[in-house]
């Protein structure tokens, strides 16, 4: 079937091998599978009402569909794939055709002309209906939402999954609705307002000259039983489609994902100066805990307001988040704390010899009271408008003039002490003796730290925070006044969106867009820089109107980031952040393989709540967990950096270990906890990662684990030789949809009670771990109480309750029954001391004779399961003594080899 007038088709591109045309690859899956493309689609539209099912078994999902609404099954959508998407995943999405369907609508006759934002009611859910969403809470920030009624959804929902129980088993016990870009507009879903249980689909350019009338490939419906495999199925749909993005199995991940970082960003904000960042690396690696990444977080850029005078640089006085957000990348190389390093410096005098690192706590401390003495004088006067008053505000005044010249001093003081490490460096650097700036501090740190690999930097999708600075470059940009889309209206209050409309993006020409990026990377490239954490992705919808609209100017922005990342940084040298919107997802992901989970991590409520340092802990983690859910289908989510002496650092660092991805923190200097740390990260700077990414149980999926004061949030994921359950008490915080903000709950901080059992791990999702899901009984660790559990898939499940802010979390393994005389019941767990313990297996091997060899990564006690005490064991092929007691607990102790990557063989003989 054509597409519709107002639908382009992505540009084609080279490959070896043509894509199957859809009739080919739907004979080919129709020998293979039965529930092929020519079955007939699980859903239709009939009399105004959308059903899904087969047969007499249907379910209604929408009653009352206006006549303009159309549902095109998926299998007549199209005939042939974009040219470079991959045979098997035709073949995959062909051989699920009758499970997925498009659903639009075209404008109604009596509409007076096209129009460049089309909202359309597609009908009612009908009586309540457990749902699982997500929507925008923020421009940049998703989170989820449950509901039973179309009047729960959320504004700007980027996808809603239906639980239909009543045709579990038949294949349909889930349906996802996922609104997808067609052409040059992009979807959301929005509730039809008030008690109107209605679900509303608006379809958006972002550009009044970009209109259209024909919305049917709008959105996307996908049936399964299996609530995983169903988004994956879904979004595999999407991607052959559009043509737009690739999915995860399709792109590398970068090395950051296996190893342990730091990032500068809570520690110095924008005041981040290569001593400090020297300094935090020193503390972590002489702990014995190498970084293996760094992340030079906002603060190295050299910016400039408009006000400033032309190659003036702003970056000195700019301390914390929020004060940068107007200014504007007038240079592409380092800013001045950065560019006058030279090569040596710090290998000579090393920070430790003249580095206050209690300096940028103070700074910080400093400024963050000026900050409050300016909210303090806004609330007064507020106040004082509101009673129709005036008020004497030159106390306040005073005081904020205070507090800035003890800033000044104390800047000075940093500076002071910056000014003699530039002079510290070899004779001659700079004048052809040796480098300067980044590339010489990249060098020498290197030089210092030989496990420090990867060195990333942080930048703005469009340059800087205010993009980049007009007349300063030889790149044409124009300041283009900033314009939220109507459908952000209801979003939480942002000071990062108040600041962006104040001063406008200055905006590179579209058409310049890999120019601009090109400019940045391949000078951070020759720096010894291998990848770039970028942020303010969604700045790009608020500067779209005479660019084509908001799809268009996104597909030139990330075609030239991805040419960029692919050139410059090897492919895979990204982190996407403040990007989780469907524009980005559909459109910038084919370079990109890792991307942020959750919004920030806060180590308090930034509005001053006192219960902030804990509730906002709880909401992070949900938002990471939920949000993966259809964020690891295009990426490998990042749950972002954490502190390591925070209150809930503890309760951070277990979710950490079970997410799949990297693990970095973002202490400041002397704030660590080792102990802590050491639980998280392997002696080399490596970290024990699990197979999987983590995602919510079933039994969470349509609960609201923040608030509804009985839900124990479940992550599960998958190890090479069993499983683990993370259960994490993060009630007290949410989503206030009348006040449209997160905000506290404090009547849910209270303990939890949940339960775990084997079946809550998806062991078929990966194929390396699906026969795990047989096994006739497993040994359960728990690692807060250090019990060792057998349970079989008859037993009654683990009870547990857990306190406000904390943890539990369940190590999974298959018992083995093995050959030999002795017939052994083993079931291998890990080291105990790591949170992650089953991570640390590297390889199993079950001996004919009797005996149990074990691969083991990291040092510490090792735990398996064992109904029969051994002869003997052996580490690395010495004599080692072991513990076995009541309960088939058997442990052993092993040490770090460094000239085996830190891997011990452990042998039992029976």
């Amino acid at each position: 079937m054509a597409p519709p007038n107002n639908e382009s088709k992505p540009t084609p591109k080279a490959t070896a091998t043509a894509a199957p045309k859809i009739a080919t690859a739907s004979a080919t899956a129709a020998k293979a599978s039965p529930a092929s493309s020519s079955s007939p689609c699980l859903f239709s539209l009939k009399d105004g009402e959308l059903t899904v099912g087969g047969g007499e078994a249907k379910a209604a999902l929408l009653t009352g569909v206006p006549g303009n609404v159309t549902l095109t099954p998926f299998a007549a959508a199209f005939d042939q794939a974009p040219p470079d998407t991959p045979r098997e995943l035709v073949e995959r999405a062909v051989a699920n055709a009758r499970r997925g369907a498009f659903l639009g609508f075209t404008l109604p006759p009596e509409a007076a002309a096209a129009t460049d934002r089309a909202a359309c009611r597609v009908g009612r859910l009908p009586g309540p209906r457990d749902f699982l969403s997500v929507f925008r809470f923020k421009t940049w920030w998703s989170t989820a939402w449950a509901g039973r009624r179309g009047r729960d959804l959320q504004m700007e929902t980027q996808w809603v999954l239906l639980e239909v129980p009543e045709l579990a088993g038949a294949g349909a016990g889930y349906v996802l609705v996922l609104p997808l870009v067609q052409g040059k507009f992009r979807s959301a879903i929005f509730p039809a307002g008030g008690d109107d249980d209605g679900v509303v689909i608006c379809a958006e350019s972002g550009s009044k000259a970009v209109t259209g009338t024909d919305f049917s490939r709008i959105a996307y419906l996908h049936a399964g039983d299996d609530p995983y495999t169903l988004m994956h199925e879904a979004y595999l749909a999407a991607r052959v489609h559009l043509g737009t993005f690739r999915l995860i199995q399709e792109k590398a991940l970068p090395p950051i994902v296996d190893r342990f970082g730091w990032c500068t960003w809570d520690a110095f904000y924008l005041t981040v100066d290569p001593a400090g960042v020297w300094q935090g690396v020193s503390e972590l690696a002489g702990a014995g805990l190498p970084p293996r990444f760094v992340i030079i977080d906002d603060g190295w850029q050299s910016v400039i307001r408009d006000s400033n005078p032309p190659h003036s640089d702003a970056s000195p006085g700019l301390v914390l988040g929020g004060d940068q957000m107007t200014a504007r990348l007038h240079r592409f190389d380092e800013c001045a704390r950065f560019r006058c390093y030279r090569s040596g410096a710090l290998l000579r005098r090393p920070p430790e010899t003249f580095y206050d690192k209690n300096l940028p706590k103070a700074v910080i401390r400093k400024a963050a009271e000026i900050e409050n003495a300016g909210k303090a004088k806004k609330k007064a006067a507020a106040a004082a408008a509101g009673q129709g008053g005036a008020v004497d505000l030159s106390s306040i005044d005073a005081k904020i003039a205070e507090l800035r010249r003890e800033l000044e001093k104390l800047l000075a003081k940093k500076d002071a002490v910056l000014g003699k490490l530039c002079s510290a460096g070899d004779v001659g650097a700079g004048a052809g003796g040796g480098d300067i700036g980044l590339k010489a501090f990249v060098k020498d740190m290197r030089r210092r730290f030989p496990a420090l690999e990867d060195v990333y930097v942080w930048q703005a999708l469009c340059g800087g925070w205010g993009g980049v600075r007009p007349g300063a470059t030889p790149l044409d940009a124009r300041v283009v006044p900033a314009r939220p889309s109507p459908g952000l209206a209801g979003t939480m209050d942002d000071l990062a969106v108040d600041r962006i409309i104040e001063g406008g993006i200055g905006l590179v020409r579209p058409d310049q867009a890999g120019e601009l990026y090109e400019s940045m990377h391949s000078y951070l490239a020759g720096a010894g820089v291998t990848g770039v954490k970028v942020d303010v992705i969604h700045t790009l919808e608020y500067v779209c109107e005479d660019h084509g609209g908001r799809v268009e100017l996104a597909k030139a922005y990330y075609d030239g980031l991805s040419k960029s990342i692919a050139k410059n940084f090897d492919g895979t040298g990204i982190i996407a952040s403040m990007q989780q919107c469907n524009d980005f997802f559909f459109l910038g992901t084919r370079q990109v393989a890792m991307g942020r989970a959750g919004d920030d991590f806060w180590f308090e409520d930034p509005n001053g709540d006192p219960m902030g340092v804990y509730w906002l802990q709880g909401a992070h983690m949900v938002n990471c967990a939920y949000n993966s859910l259809w964020m690891g289908q295009f990426i490998r989510p990042d749950w972002d950096m954490f502190q390591s002496d925070h209150a809930c650092a503890a309760f951070h660092a277990a979710s950490r270990a079970i997410c799949g991805g990297p693990v970095y923190v973002s202490d400041s200097l002397g704030g660590h906890d080792f102990d802590l740390l050491r639980r998280l990260v392997f002696p080399d700077g490596t970290v024990p990662r699990c197979l999987h990414y983590a995602l919510p149980t079933r039994d969470c999926l349509f609960k609201n684990t923040l608030f509804d004061q009985h839900t124990v949030l479940k992550i599960w994921n998958l190890n090479k030789f069993g499983g683990v359950i993370g259960a994490f008490n993060c009630q007290g915080a949410g989503w206030d949809p009348t006040e449209h903000r997160v905000r506290g709950y404090s009547h849910c901080y209270k303990p939890v009670s949940g339960n775990v059992w084997p079946a809550d791990v998806e062991w078929e999702q990966r194929e390396e771990t699906s026969a795990m899901a047989n096994a006739a009984s497993y040994a359960v660790y728990r690692c807060q109480t250090e019990e060792l559990l057998l349970m079989t898939v008859h037993s009654e499940p683990i009870q547990f309750t857990l306190q406000p802010s904390s943890f539990e979390l369940f190590t999974f393994a298959p018992v083995t029954l093995t050959g030999g005389a002795s017939k052994v019941r083993f079931a291998p767990i890990g080291i105990v001391d790591l949170l992650n313990c089953g991570g640390a297996i590297v390889d199993m091997e079950y001996g004919s004779g009797g005996e149990m060899r074990m691969k083991v990564k990291g040092s510490g006690r090792v735990l398996v399961y064992s109904d029969v005490k051994p002869r003997r064991s052996l580490v690395d092929g010495c004599e080692a003594e072991f513990e076995w007691g009541s309960g088939g607990k058997l442990m052993v102790v092993v040490t770090w080899k460094q000239d085996k990557d830190g891997v011990s063989d452990v042998v039992f003989h029976y």
